[in-house]
């Protein structure tokens, strides 16, 4: 079993501390800074044995040498980042896995966010950490990719099992909202959680994760084969790319 603690990081990163309950494995997702990961690892397990990036931004891997310095962590990322991700010592491809002990992560390749980016999934405990390809209502900026790669990355998450939790690099879910409402304004899934984001935010507390199954009803980005967005967007016989590369504009400029 996988236990999860979310980090708040930074202004609005999360990092994610995972524990193999089993086996006693520790590793921590995207650790953007060093203090925030070590004060809870000191608190409770002492050691972290893995890191986890899913790409090279340094808000998701700033905290990686003084982490594996102190825990002598052994840092995962992607192939193509082999050359970008701050102390590396073992790199996975497309469709490979990586072993959490008996916990064993598949790695989906997704760019767009940056060339190498990926997301590990587990699909045993049902829990994918998707770094800042897929949010919650949203999806990330394209920096080294094309439109048409993050649209076939998000086509990726799709396909998996709707209860799958989905664990995102950021806390950007009030502006994502906003921007799936003013396109999708007539969404009655979409009204119904803007009330349990707000009341989340109000307490303090993380919008995350979500489940594949709220997003395919409430993401936007998630949705570009939906009628009503199409009318809405003035584009009712464009594809549903043409469609997506329009919303990843609009939402560059919201």
């Amino acid at each position: 079993m996988l236990n999860i603690d979310i980090i708040a990081c930074l202004n609005d990163n999360y990092s994610y501390l995972i524990h193999n309950k089993e086996e006693n494995i520790v590793g921590v997702v995207d650790p953007s800074e060093f203090k925030a990961v070590d004060n809870l690892v000191s608190k409770k397990y002492k050691k972290i044995d893995y890191i986890l990036n899913t790409h090279h931004h340094f808000d998701h891997v700033d905290g990686n040498l003084e982490l594996k310095k102190k825990y002598k962590s052994k840092v995962i990322s992607s192939t193509i980042d082999k050359n970008r991700i701050p102390g590396i010592d073992f790199s996975f491809n497309e469709n490979e896995k990586f072993n959490f002990g008996n916990i064993v992560f598949d790695i989906i390749l997704v760019p767009g966010h940056t060339k190498g980016h990926i997301a590990f999934y587990s699909k045993v405990e049902n829990v994918i950490f998707t770094g800042d390809t897929l949010f919650s209502l949203g999806c990330g900026r394209i920096f080294e990719g094309t439109a048409n790669q993050m649209y076939n990355s998000l086509q990726k998450f799709k396909n998996l099992p709707k209860i799958t939790k989905i664990y995102c690099g950021h806390e950007y879910t009030k502006n994502n909202l906003d921007f799936c409402l003013k396109y999708d304004f007539n969404n009655k899934e979409l009204l119904k959680k803007s009330i349990w984001i707000k009341e989340q935010l109000n307490k303090n507390l993380p919008t995350v994760p979500t489940s594949l199954g709220e997003e395919l009803n409430t993401n936007i980005f998630l949705r570009c084969d939906n009628i009503a967005i199409k009318n809405n967007l003035e584009m009712k016989a464009s594809s549903d790319k043409l469609i997506f590369e329009q919303l990843r504009r609009l939402k560059d400029e919201f």
